[in-house]
């Protein structure tokens, strides 16, 4: 018996230590997607944001400064993003199509980990519910359970907020009593409490022990409304929010690149104030309480963060979970004259981009200290965090997945082939794991990124932020180097999906270094036989797809528009 007894411990032992080393070499994986967050966040260097968690996280992270969306827009970036596949290629750049049957059966990030053994979870919004992720968010292909949607979701687009006459309204600006809200929470605390519950139900379940978990956690703010808890707008007094530097739609933006931000003026608060379209301003004081607001629930969504972090800390999680942080796309806050999204500048389509990877980012912390203590940014003095390893060079979302997979410590997807249609899992982007084994040392010239947009019309109609595929006409692609970006907006086919290189629209030129908000578009008067140059030059360094994307700028640089403007 005691042999018996020795035999059978020893074979546990020898099983707890082999389960301990698989969880060693494949890390669980904690993904954070934001919605509509630019890069407003201390750790990215602004100075009025208030973002003590995610500072913290990055503190103990490879934070990529300059990461980019490939369309401004939700369902499109994160389908994208989570197929590691570009708007042409999933053939999505509206809320209206499943890529699986539009496009091509293509494997997801959370389906790859799933395929290698992991167990998959969804909460919040992840892929974009609906069509554009087949009513199911791509359950069961991602998911080993179903997704997870807090129900309090369902009123964020009724009359919710309580306006100076007393009545509810279906207004932009919603601070909230969270304790008059109906079931006393809102979206993104019933996500946080859901995925601290999975995150528990992973840690203490010894039969999973040696099965490693990937959960994704989708925060719905700081999109629109802005339906918060109304003390975070205390961190930000009015008297305190200032405009944003440029805000006045630039004198040589060709009208096709202008977004007339419809679903802010479809608010109740926002059609009292009678702006004009497409280009009236929103009268000044109510731009700062726009400011104010957005701001307010970046600090909340921090704060959201900060919970399921201190939560993985708590768990004894952090030193086996890589931890990615980022978001779909950006929000333009009156920059150009434009809100929110549905451009290709800067400001709509950079996005925050942190990498959490325990061993590598960062090492345990001396026994018995938190990893991720929480932080409330409402009670605790402000703190100074410097970020882990910051990499300038311009990266992508399509750059996600495969690095992502790779440091997780499962096969990375190969890079996809000149045609990809029919390959069912492979990478249009990179994988960044040598950033992480060797130091930046100088801005990388040929490190570029690619976004895209389309518009139905050459001037600015209702539906120039969201045209349907059917509607599309003109599709804008630009080109982010360290030195300039460069758009063309070509004709396009929606039937065939192919766009006219000979049909040049328009064309935007910002060189950065005179001009870093991109307000002076210098298109017309630019020699491009230069910018040929500079593209060229570029060519013979790239990845497959990004020459493919080059080619296409190439070949319609030296063309004079063939439209005029409006």
């Amino acid at each position: 018996m005691n042999t018996c007894v020795r035999t059978c411990l020893l074979l546990l032992a020898l099983h707890t230590l082999a389960a301990a080393a698989r969880r060693k070499e494949r890390k669980n994986v904690l993904f954070i997607v934001a919605d509509d967050l630019r890069t407003s966040l201390g750790c990215y260097g602004d100075s009025v944001a208030k973002s003590p968690n995610l500072d913290q996280l990055a503190s103990k992270s490879q934070v990529f400064f300059n990461a980019y969306a490939q369309q401004a827009v939700c369902a499109p970036s994160r389908t994208s993003m989570l197929t590691s596949r570009r708007p042409d290629t999933t053939r999505l750049y509206d809320f209206k199509s499943y890529w699986r049957v539009h496009s091509g059966n293509y494997t997801t990030m959370p389906q790859h980990f799933k395929s290698a053994g992991y167990f998959t979870m969804s909460v919040g919004k992840v892929f974009h519910p609906g069509i554009a992720s087949n009513h199911t968010d791509d359950y069961p292909y991602s998911w080993s359970i179903p997704a997870y949607h807090p129900a309090s979701f369902r009123f964020e687009k009724e009359k919710m907020c309580k306006g100076d006459d007393g009545k509810l309204h279906a207004n932009l600006l919603c601070a909230v009593n969270v304790t008059q809200q109906p079931g006393g929470t809102l979206p993104d605390m019933e996500s946080t409490d859901e995925a601290v519950r999975l995150l528990k139900s992973r840690a203490v379940d010894a039969d999973n022990v040696d099965v490693p978990f990937f959960l994704a956690v989708g925060f719905h703010k700081p999109h629109i409304p802005f339906r918060i808890p109304q003390e975070y707008l205390s961190l930000y007094p009015i008297d305190q929010m200032t405009l944003a530097p440029d805000p006045d739609v630039p004198e040589l933006l060709p009208p096709v690149a202008y977004n007339p931000w419809m679903d802010v003026r479809k608010r109740d608060d926002v059609q009292k104030l009678n702006i004009s379209f497409p280009y009236g301003p929103i009268p000044k004081d109510f731009q700062l309480r726009i400011r104010q607001h957005y701001y307010a629930a970046v600090s909340y969504m921090d704060a959201q963060v900060g919970r399921l972090l201190s939560a993985l800390d708590e768990l004894g999680l952090a030193d086996s979970t890589m931890v990615v942080f980022t978001s779909d796309h950006g929000w333009s806050l009156g920059e150009h004259g434009e809100w929110a999204k549905y451009s290709n500048f800067d400001v709509a389509t950079r996005v925050p981009l942190i990498f959490y990877v325990p061993g590598v980012t960062s090492f345990s912390d001396w026994f018995g200290q938190s990893t991720f203590p929480f932080i409330d940014v409402l009670t605790q003095s402000e703190l100074s965090f410097k970020n882990g390893k910051v990499i300038k060079n311009m990266v992508e979302l399509v750059d996600v997945f495969p690095t992502v997979s790779y440091m997780a410590g499962i096969r990375a997807p190969a890079p996809c082939p000149d045609v990809s249609l029919q390959e069912e899992l492979c990478t249009e982007g990179e994988n960044l794991a040598h950033t992480f084994r060797h130091k930046e040392k100088s801005v990388d010239a040929e490190a570029i990124s690619f976004t895209q947009y389309p518009r139905p019309a050459d001037t600015p109609q209702v539906d120039s932020d969201l045209p349907d595929l059917k509607d599309i006409k003109v599709m804008g692609y630009s080109l982010r180097t360290w030195d300039y970006r460069y758009t063309l907006w070509l004709g396009f086919n929606p039937k065939t999906f192919q766009v006219n290189v000979s049909d040049v629209h328009a064309g935007e030129l910002y060189m950065l270094a005179d001009d870093p908000g991109q307000d002076k578009n210098i298109y017309s008067g630019f020699d491009h036989s230069v910018m040929m140059r500079k593209m060229a030059s570029l060519l013979h360094t790239l990845s497959l797809q990004k020459r493919m994307n080059l080619q296409l700028l190439y070949l319609t640089a030296g063309m004079k528009t063939s439209r005029t403007k409006a």
